[in-house]
């Protein structure tokens, strides 16, 4: 029982005073939330970007890396709505990236062309065409972020809508009108005050009446006044 004991005595000895072996980033690791969705940044990107910074941490030690650098970096992409990074026990540095989501992209009669996204700021129109709404005709910057971005939040959390309306064109009153994918037809809405309840209204409309008359019967429908819809018929 001594000797066994003065034995374990010389083992934690040991093991107490030795010095924990040094930490070094064999690998970088990137996650990107939505990438089967959205592509607007991929992991080639993100790497060739810390390597042209410098900072890089494949091959450093623990503390030669800082994770608010990496975090603050990837996070100025233009895509990107949010960047984590963290340390991992197997010698990898993982960086979590949330990419921005568009909701609504807007090619206006002045020129500009950008993306409105869940957050209702604007994002570049990037290389890849994403498949949402496109917003034409009478529209600044401040109209799309207040306007434009209620519009488009509506469309993308109801799958009917987000599927259904392809164009939404601004007159110069700032009044709405939208070019649906199913139907010959333009969809007149005037403003954006009681959104829900006019779409409402027009969703009961096409399944108790366009259902029976037929899609391409009007050329028009108006769904501007609370108590009435107004159709044009096809000359």
């Amino acid at each position: 029982m001594l000797l066994l004991t003065a034995a374990y005595f010389a083992v934690a000895v040991t093991v107490i005073n030795s010095k924990p072996k040094k930490w070094i980033a064999k690998e970088l690791k990137l996650t990107i939330a939505d990438s089967s969705n959205y592509r607007f940044i991929c992991e080639e990107e993100v790497q060739s970007l810390l390597k042209k910074k410098r900072i890089h941490p494949t091959g450093k030690a623990e503390s030669e890396i800082n994770i608010r650098q990496l975090e603050d970096e990837v996070s100025k992409h233009p895509f990107v709505r949010k960047a984590e990074c963290y340390l991992t026990a197997g010698g990898k540095v993982r960086i979590d990236i949330d990419q921005r989501i568009p909701l609504i992209r807007v090619m206006s009669g002045n020129g500009d062309n950008y993306y409105i996204d869940n957050e209702g700021k604007i994002m570049p129109a990037g290389r890849k065409a994403v498949h949402v709404a496109i917003a034409t005709g009478y529209i600044d910057k401040k109209f799309a972020q207040e306007n434009l971005f209620k519009l488009g939040k509506f469309l993308y959390d109801d799958p009917f809508w987000r599927s259904q309306v392809q164009q939404i064109n601004i007159t110069p009153k700032r009044e709405v009108e939208l070019v649906p994918r199913a139907g010959n037809h333009i969809i007149f809405i005037g403003n954006l005050d009681n959104m829900e309840e006019k779409f409402e209204k027009l969703q009961k409309f096409y399944h108790e009446a366009l259902n029976h008359v037929g899609w391409n019967k009007y050329s028009r429908i108006s769904i501007e006044f609370s108590n009435q819809i107004i159709c044009t018929k096809k000359e």
